[in-house]
């Protein structure tokens, strides 16, 4: 199985995610996660990350820093190419990428793939991509016009995997993924394809992990294929962000009012055991059987050192017993004893 490290570093703050940062503090994010971990460092990225702003910022912060290429690995998701900047928005997920100079476009297919990995390393300057996968694959299929259309891009997702195959028969990549929010969509993938990772976004959380998520990446684990959990904190919602999985909520709209109940409730307890809500979201999405990484992003260098310090945190088990007996975790969670 692929080793990666307990957690890995997201980069969605340095493609401006929701704020834009002044260059130095995204250095120093960048910093404040090499300072914590062992070498090679691995970072997570993708070409839709601020419409490539984030790896290009990664390569520049790396190359300030003064890293060796062969001090880090880069995942870069692919999928994603960058395009003209036509309008005075991007036109993907609007309101959640700030100041952008860049678009983004989708494009799955084996060319297409191909010409977002060599974009993804122009845009990274003097550091390669050495893992890599299709991003998004679950966008792709649901924006299927058709049964036909649906059936076509599958098979481009298939020839896109060819690509990744090609790259990794000749040496320029080590590892081949998937990043994708719906984790059915990997279930069908995982079967036609051979992968050595996954990552799950906004799926296997401290809020929301359906016991056959969960039996799917005991299965993946047990085939060898590692599991990397992100978007742990619901795209920061659970932290108390007015974003859930990306999209802006409000409390006044009532189809949100339950999801802002839960995260009260969930709060109440933290305070009562002393437990950060962060650290319990982080713990539980490490110690779920089968996961081996997750991916944190951070908009500050000192929560970046936090996120990493409370990957090694303690929860007592009463704290879980509580989250049970208010109804926040089912009374037989298997994730949790």
């Amino acid at each position: 199985m692929l080793q990666l490290p307990p957690v890995i570093a997201g980069t969605s703050s340095l493609g401006n995610l929701y704020v834009v940062l002044p260059p130095e503090k995204k250095k120093m994010i960048v910093a404040a996660y090499l300072e914590a971990v062992d070498r090679p460092a691995v970072f997570d990225c993708a070409g839709k990350y601020g419409a490539g702003l984030a790896l290009e910022t990664l390569g520049q912060c790396l190359k300030e820093l003064g890293v060796p290429p062969e001090d880090v690995m880069i995942s870069n998701k692919l999928g994603w190419i960058r395009t003209p900047l036509l309008s005075a928005e991007p036109g993907f997920e609007r309101d959640v990428w700030k100041d952008l100079r860049h678009d983004a476009r989708q494009q799955i297919g084996y060319d297409e793939i191909m010409e977002c990995y060599e974009q993804g390393n122009e845009l990274l300057g003097d550091y390669n991509a050495r893992m890599v996968s299709i991003h998004d694959p679950d966008e792709y299929l649901f924006a299927a016009r058709s049964e036909q259309d649906a059936n076509a891009r599958y098979r481009n997702i298939l020839d896109g995997y060819r690509a990744l195959a090609d790259l990794k028969e000749k040496g320029m990549v080590d590892s081949i993924g998937i990043g994708s929010k719906d984790w059915k969509t990997i279930q069908r993938i995982s079967r036609d394809i051979t992968l050595d990772w996954v990552m799950f976004a906004n799926s296997i959380t401290i809020y929301s992990h359906p016991q056959e998520l969960l039996n799917f990446v005991n299965e993946l684990s047990d085939k060898g294929i590692a599991v990397i959990n992100s978007a742990v904190f619901h795209g920061g919602f659970l932290t108390g962000s007015d974003y859930f999985n990306y999209q802006r909520v409000s409390r006044n709209n009532e189809a949100y009012q339950e999801l802002f109940l839960w995260r009260d409730r969930f709060h109440v307890i933290c305070k009562e055991f002393g437990i950060s809500p962060a650290t319990a979201a982080i713990r539980f999405a490490l110690e779920i059987p089968g996961v081996c990484s997750i991916a944190l992003s951070s908009s500050s260098p000192v929560r970046t050192s936090e996120n990493l310090l409370m990957a090694d945190a303690v929860i007592p088990g009463e704290f879980w017993e509580e989250m049970k007996a208010r109804g926040l975790l089912p009374a037989r969670d298997s994730s949790q004893a």
